[in-house]
C-alpha cells in the first residue's frame, strides 16, 4: 500500500465517448486540487480502449472542458511525460505482455466460450432466477485442451481466476472498510478476443506502471475495486497498492439521476448557459466536500490550501442550480468590470445589440454598462436580456407596471420631466434627482409617481439599478428621447 511519504501522483482517466459532464469535472477538478495541494502530479490519461464507443471529438472536447474549469495537466497525451504513452490503445503490447504473467503463474485462464454461449447462459440463469455470472467451464481446462483451441484458431478471451471463497478488502478513504465475499465475485475478463484489454486490467496496469498514489474516482467504481485488488495480487503489487477515495454520487434536487436539463450537460454548456468557470469550479467542489466553517464563496487558492481527502463526504450530493446561480452572482459582484466585460460583450455582440465597431468605439460606455449592473445579474446572459435597453430604445415594456404606473396623467408628467432634464447642463445624478423632486411638487404628486412610469419609459423594465444612475448613464439624449416617445405611447393608448 502507498504510505504517506510516497510522492502524490494522480489522474483523471476519462473515456473519450462523449463530453466531459459536471460528475467528471468534480472527479477531475479533486484528482487537480489534491495533487496541488500535496504539490504532487495530475496526469490526463485516455481509456479508450472500448473501441466500440469511441465518439468523434470527444477527446477535444474533454480537452476543452478541462482547461476551460482551468485543470492543466501535468502530463498526458498531448504534453508527454516519463510514464507515456497516455492514450490505452496505443499501449496494448504492454496489456497483452502482463496478461502472459498472470497466465503464467496461474491466476488468469483461457476461455474459448463463444459470445453465443454465454448468451444462452446469460438467459438459462435469468429463467431459472440464478445469480449471473460465468460458470467457469473453461477454468480447468487442461494444458492439451487449451494448446488444441488455440492450435484450431478458435477465439479466446483471458479471465481472471477469482479464488473461490475467502474475502477481499480494501481501505476506501471516505468509507472505511470495505469487504466483499469472493464466491459472489465472476471470473472477469481481462483482455478480449480482440487483443483490447477490459477495463479492468488497464486501469490497474495503468495505475501501477504511472506510480499512481491515489486513485480519486466517483463511486459506482466501487463494485470494481475488489476486481482491481486481486489484479493487484496476481501481479504481487499488492503492496503498491494506490489509496482508493470514492466520491459521492451526484444527484438531481428531488434524488436520483441528474437530466442533462438539470445538471448533467457538457461542462462547457455551463458557458452557453451564462456561468462562468470559476463560479462553476467553486460550485463542484462543494459536491461533496466541505472546506469546514460553512465557507462555501472560495479562490481558487484557497480551494487548494484547504482540500484534504478526509474532507469528502459519502452522502450523495445535491445539484442545486440555485446555489450556482447565487455563486455565479457572488462572482459578478467581486469582479472588476474590466474582467467581466470580455465574457459579456461577445453576447451582445452575437445577439445583435451591438456590431464589433461599436464595442472598440464605445469601450468606456460598455465597462460602465457592466459595473453598473454586475451585482444584480445572476448569468452572463442576463446581461443581454436586462441590460439591452442600454444600447436599443425599449419596444416591449413591462405589461404589469405599464398597467400600474402608465395612466393618463403619466403622458403630461414624462413630458413636462423631460423638458426638464433636456434644459439640465450636467445630467449628473444629483442634478436628475433634483429635476425630477422639482417636477413632482409642480405635479403635487409624490416622487415615485414619476420615478416608476420614468423607469419603465427608459427601460422597458420595472427593476434594475437605482433610476438616477442608470439615467446617468444613458445620457441626456438618449433619456429624453425615450420618455417622450413614452409619453405618445401612454396618449395612443388613452385615446
Amino acid at each position: 500500500m502507498m504510505t504517506k511519504t510516497t510522492p502524490v501522483r494522480v489522474r483523471f482517466a476519462p473515456s473519450p465517448t462523449g463530453y466531459l459532464h459536471i460528475g467528471g469535472a468534480r472527479t477531475a477538478l479533486y484528482n487537480w486540487l489534491f495533487a496541488r495541494h500535496e504539490g504532487g502530479t495530475f496526469i490526463l490519461r485516455l481509456e479508450d480502449t472500448d473501441q466500440s464507443r469511441l465518439v468523434s471529438g470527444a477527446v477535444q472536447a474533454i480537452y476543452d472542458g478541462l482547461l476551460w474549469l482551468g485543470l492543466q495537466w501535468d502530463e498526458g497525451p498531448d504534453v508527454g511525460g516519463q510514464y507515456g504513452p497516455y492514450v490505452q490503445s496505443e499501449r496494448l503490447g504492454i496489456y497483452r505482455q502482463h496478461t502472459e504473467q498472470l497466465l503464467a503463474n496461474g491466476h488468469a485462464y483461457r476461455c474459448f466460450c463463444t459470445t453465443e454461449r454465454l448468451e444462452e447462459l446469460r438467459e438459462y440463469q435469468k429463467l431459472n432466477k440464478l445469480p449471473p455470472g460465468y460458470d467457469r467451464r473453461c477454468r480447468n481446462l487442461s494444458d492439451d485442451e487449451i494448446q488444441a483451441n488455440v492450435r484450431a484458431g478458435i477465439p479466446s478471451t483471458v479471465r481472471m481466476k477469482v479464488p473461490l471463497d475467502g474475502q477481499t478488502r480494501f481501505e476506501d478513504e471516505v468509507r472505511g472498510p470495505v469487504v466483499y465475499e469472493n464466491q459472489v465475485l465472476d471470473d472477469f475478463v481481462i483482455l478480449k478476443s480482440d487483443g483490447f484489454p477490459t477495463y479492468h486490467l488497464a486501469n490497474v496496469v495503468d495505475d501501477h506502471l504511472m506510480k499512481i498514489s491515489h486513485v480519486i474516482r466517483g463511486e459506482e467504481w466501487i463494485p470494481s475495486t475488489p476486481k482491481h485488488v486481486l489484479l493487484y495480487r496476481g501481479f504481487g503489487w499488492e503492496d503498491e497498492m494506490p489509496k482508493f477515495v470514492h466520491v459521492p454520487s451526484i444527484l438531481a434536487p428531488g434524488g436520483g439521476k441528474l437530466s442533462k436539463r438539470r445538471g448533467a450537460a457538457a461542462v462547457t454548456d455551463f458557458e452557453d448557459m451564462g456561468f462562468i468557470p470559476e463560479a462553476v469550479r467553486n460550485f463542484i467542489a462543494l459536491l461533496g466536500w466541505s472546506p469546514g466553517e460553512d465557507r462555501e464563496k472560495m479562490t481558487l487558492d484557497e480551494m487548494i490550501d484547504l482540500f484534504t481527502v478526509d474532507r469528502i463526504n459519502p452522502k450523495g450530493a445535491i445539484f442545486d442550480e440555485q446555489k450556482l446561480e447565487w455563486l455565479n452572482s457572488e462572482y459578478f459582484k467581486e469582479m472588476p468590470a474590466t474582467e467581466l466585460l470580455p465574457r459579456v460583450k461577445p453576447l451582445w455582440i452575437s445577439s445583435g445589440l451591438i456590431p464589433e465597431s461599436y464595442a472598440h468605439e464605445h469601450a468606456d460606455y460598455l465597462l460602465a454598462v457592466v459595473d453598473l449592473f454586475k451585482s444584480r445579474m445572476h448569468r452572463t446572459t442576463d446581461f443581454v436580456e436586462l441590460a439591452g435597453f442600454c444600447f436599443r430604445d425599449p419596444e416591449e415594456f413591462d405589461e404589469k407596471a405599464r398597467n400600474k404606473h402608465w395612466k393618463p396623467e403619466a403622458a403630461t408628467w414624462l413630458r413636462s420631466l423631460a423638458d426638464r432634464f433636456a434644459a439640465l447642463d450636467s445630467f449628473a445624478e444629483a442634478n436628475t434627482e433634483q429635476a425630477l423632486r422639482e417636477c413632482a411638487d409642480e405635479q403635487e404628486v409624490g416622487a415615485g409617481k414619476l420615478i416608476h412610469p420614468t423607469r419603465l419609459a427608459v427601460s422597458g423594465l420595472s427593476f434594475g439599478p437605482g433610476l438616477f444612475e442608470l439615467l446617468a448613464l444613458l445620457g441626456q439624449k438618449r433619456v429624453v428621447r425615450r420618455m417622450r416617445r413614452a409619453a405618445e405611447i401612454i396618449e395612443s393608448d388613452n385615446s
